[in-house]
């Protein structure tokens, strides 16, 4: 496991340090809420309750004493006005005694509605009691002595019940205020706490982030004027910056290698085109053209020597095409047809050559001497070799989207042996098919890996190589 990948490892994502921050500043801000919302909540049912006891004993008859006291009164007396015992004015108080008692949690409210609800039991045996007795001034002294002043108290014991009830729900109020108020005071300072903390955390974030991207702005920008040294890349505490460098570091790099490598396939290029045209201006090919020329001279064959030294003219002209690297390949067939015209003369006895390309493919262009080593192969490899008439033949084709070029000779051809290790040789950089690889490698270099020359050949019955070129009228089109 290697430093770098170690240091990767410590390295935080961004998205992680954002989550993070916003889950420490998110989550004591939830729990304040949360408690300010169930001690709201505490306060609003406490209030609630009270305020329903005070609703419920509001029910409470106000005049519960004088109208149980007249009732009462009219029953001793057995008056034509009485209703019989006010037991229901009784059981009225008792279930709202009852009702108070069960949801009073205040002591002295409890003590209250508790001599209210037994006060209403006593008040209801004495009624009974009444009701057993015979005599009138018993009848009599029982009221007075007994109802009366129960009904005061019971009275009385309400009232008492409902003053504490109000006392404890004004107190409560206040207090719920002044508890939601200082609980507001502190949700606020911490609020501000956190947003401080926020601030502070989002700030070194922020700077972690920027001044890298800044040196990075600065590196892309060093970049962009040809500055390709490669550096030590930057080291970010965030990992999606730790890889962006990381990334232009390793793109320079790869930059680098490719310039180099370009540089060495222009270097290449230029040796290639070099010994080709040296190999293309062979001394011997230039002896054996002028002694040619001299013997039809002497033998008085003037239009003869004349054709055959304008057609070594043209020859060289094609040849050294004004410098260009990239020619038609109209101006390469005439300087194949120069050339083959020259070795006509030479060889008339011995070959024959045909030329059919197709009006509207020569346009195109290919790397420059591509077709004449083709040529002068097949004639001294092929032609020669079987030491009987032969012929060259020089023909193009559009095929799928490419040009199509093809010198094929009824020469010596090859064994199958022979035909691989020439195959080898286009690309296995031996000495052996010089020319043949030098033009399959100035094509490949111009147009790309997928065009060149393909051999196809038998023995005793002939030679064919193909030449594949992209369908492209302009050198700013190619590869390089």
């Amino acid at each position: 496991m290697n430093v770098k990948y170690l240091r990767k490892e410590k390295k935080i994502k961004m998205q992680n340090r954002l989550w993070n921050m916003i889950i420490i500043v998110s989550l004591p801000l939830m729990l304040v809420i949360i408690a300010l919302a169930i001690v709201g909540i505490a306060y609003a049912f406490r209030y609630n309750a009270i305020l329903s006891n005070v609703t419920t004993a509001s029910e409470f008859n106000q005049n519960f004493k004088d109208d149980v006291d007249l009732k009462m009164y009219y029953y001793v007396i057995d008056s034509q006005y009485s209703e019989g015992l006010p037991l229901g004015e009784v059981h009225s108080a008792k279930d709202i005694a009852q009702k108070l008692n069960d949801t009073t949690t205040q002591k002295d409210s409890i003590r209250a509605i508790s001599s209210v609800l037994s006060l209403c039991n006593t008040l209801e045996q004495k009624m009974q009691q009444i009701a057993e007795t015979k005599e009138y001034d018993s009848r009599v002294d029982q009221l007075e002595k007994n109802i009366y002043i129960l009904t005061d108290l019971i009275q009385k014991f309400m009232y008492t019940y409902l003053y504490y009830e109000s006392a404890y729900l004004n107190s409560l109020q206040s207090d719920m205020v002044t508890n939601m108020i200082l609980l507001m005071v502190i949700a606020i300072f911490f609020s501000l706490a956190l947003l401080y903390f926020l601030l502070i955390s989002s700030k070194k974030l922020s700077r972690k982030i920027v001044d890298p991207i800044d040196i990075i702005c600065e590196r892309m920008e060093a970049i962009g004027k040809g500055s390709l040294s490669v550096r030590e890349p930057i080291q970010a505490d965030v990992e999606e910056i730790q890889l962006l460098s990381d990334g232009i570091e390793n793109m320079v790099e790869r930059l680098i290698k490719q310039i180099e490598k370009n540089t060495q396939q222009e270097k290449q290029r230029r040796r290639t085109e070099f010994a080709l045209l040296q190999s293309q201006i062979n001394p011997h090919f230039l002896y054996n053209t002028l002694d040619t020329i001299v013997w039809l001279i002497e033998s008085e064959e003037i239009s003869e020597a004349v054709r055959m030294v304008a057609s070594l003219s043209n020859y060289f002209r094609f040849s050294l095409s004004r410098g260009k690297n990239v020619i038609s390949i109209e101006e390469e067939e005439q300087h194949i047809r120069s050339y083959l015209e020259i070795q006509q003369m030479r060889y008339r006895d011995l070959m024959d050559y045909e030329i059919d390309i197709p009006e509207h493919l020569k346009k195109y262009i290919l790397p420059k001497l591509t077709l004449q080593p083709l040529v002068e192969n097949a004639l001294y490899h092929g032609i020669k070799n079987r030491r009987r008439k032969g012929i060259i033949r020089l023909t193009g084709r559009e095929e799928n989207g490419c040009v199509i070029l093809e010198v094929a000779d009824d020469g010596r051809g090859m064994t199958k042996e022979r035909l691989e290790q020439v195959r080898s040789s286009l690309t296995d950089g031996k000495s052996q098919g010089f020319g043949l690889r030098t033009v399959h490698q100035r094509i490949q270099i111009l147009f790309g890996g997928q065009y060149g020359l393909t051999l196809v050949s038998t023995l005793d019955v002939g030679t064919k190589v193909i030449v594949t070129i992209p369908m492209k009228t302009s050198d700013k089109e190619m590869a390089i």
